[in-house]
């Protein structure tokens, strides 16, 4: 059977059950039968995960191809986690510029006060990130396509770097909800997702995932998560599980949408650039058509806005693409960008012709989102010319 139907039809530890669904079971104490049972189940307490939390792991594993999988409350906690399990005080961590920026916070902030020291590479130079590459550095860690300005690194390549040196790679695969794009598969060691996008779906539930296939990692991950309390709630989980079953049928949604609003984006006189890695014009869509099979509903553009009065014009023109931080639920979403570009001085964002902005398109009919946009391209312009 295909991925999506397998979701559909997953029944983890269960198959004889008669409700479509798995019980929400909302517990601190688990009651067990033996003193064995207490001390050797793995669930012997309601925040190591019950039923509905096996049955998303499953579904995880699943659609990102992993043999291990563990839940976290938040995306930016299991970047976290995933960071913090793969090194110690001493260890040297490289980043991506185009990461996550509350992960970049993480590493720059949170580390030190470990004894991690880290730094950030630009995600387009390579040998720049073999120069970086010291007897300390335990971690590479990526995001494909990167945040806000949708680089997207060659994965293959730096994998091979990695391990030829004996440093390890995470991704954060969040912008492909794993169905786009399975950063295992090309080697990576861990892949996180936060589950508050696509995965839930309805911008109603908060979630993380560290995702892997190698046993040790899995363990280190799985032995953090219990040294530092960390566990997803059991009503979350059930929301993230219940996306997993229309994940597909969505995440095709947006990906049409989203790039029927890119290609006519192009055609705009006041937009500047479009990027948007399916397009023949984005630097890195070569390595997109290579290692994604898809894409989803988030990209960004450069509008031609000379100053805040002319891109607050364009924003306050539109109606249904709302400004509101996160993505990946139904609903459509807009944010200028400039304001959180924190980026090394030899990068892109330093010599750009725009205002940024990164647009997610929702679920709403495709004609009426870009009418909206429209709008606000009108509004924009009626602003130029007073």
């Amino acid at each position: 059977m295909k991925l999506p139907t397998r979701l559909i039809h997953n029944r983890k530890g269960n198959p004889e059950r008669r409700t479509v669904n798995p019980p929400v079971e909302r517990a601190s104490t688990v009651l067990l039968p033996d003193r064995g049972a207490l001390y050797g189940s793995g669930t012997g307490y309601g925040r190591m995960g019950l039923s509905v939390h096996r049955e998303l792991e499953a579904a995880l594993c699943e659609i990102e191809g992993a043999a291990h999988a563990r839940l976290t409350p938040s995306g930016l906690s299991a970047c976290a986690v995933g960071i913090a399990s793969a090194v110690r005080a001493g260890d040297h961590v490289l980043l991506s510029d185009s990461v996550y920026g509350p992960t970049r916070r993480f590493c720059e902030k949170r580390l030190p006060k470990m004894g991690v020291s880290s730094a950030r590479f630009n995600p387009r130079d390579l040998a720049a990130l073999e120069r970086a590459i010291t007897p300390q550095t335990k971690l590479i860690v990526l995001e494909a396509p990167g945040s806000l300005t949708f680089e997207i690194s060659d994965t293959p390549a730096i994998v091979k770097m990695a391990r030829q040196a004996g440093v390890l790679t995470m991704m954060d695969n969040t912008w492909s909800a794993g169905v786009y794009h399975r950063p295992l598969d090309l080697g990576v060691d861990i892949s996180v997702q936060a589950l508050t996008k696509y995965m839930v779906g309805h911008a109603d539930a908060f979630g993380g995932a560290v995702m892997t296939t190698k046993p040790a990692h899995g363990a280190a991950v799985e032995a953090l998560t219990e040294d530092w309390g960390i566990s997803l709630g059991p009503d979350d989980a059930y929301a993230a599980l219940r996306g997993t079953r229309t994940l597909f049928t969505r995440l095709s949604a947006h990906q049409e949408s989203a790039l029927g609003l890119a290609r006519w984006l192009q055609t705009q006189p006041d937009v500047a650039l479009v990027i948007h890695p399916t397009l023949p014009s984005h630097p890195d869509h070569e390595i997109w058509r290579r290692d994604f099979s898809g894409s989803s509903g988030l990209f960004g553009f450069l509008l031609d806005a000379p100053d805040d009065a002319h891109i607050d014009a364009f924003l306050s023109a539109l109606n249904l693409f709302k400004m509101g931080f996160s993505w990946g639920g139904f609903e459509s979403l807009v944010i200028p960008c400039d304001e959180q570009l924190t980026r090394l001085p030899d990068d892109w964002t330093a010599h750009r012709q725009g205002r940024l902005v990164r647009l997610h398109a929702g679920l709403e009919d495709p004609g009426d989102l870009k009418a909206d946009l429209e709008r606000g391209l009108r509004a924009l312009h009626d602003v130029k010319n007073t």
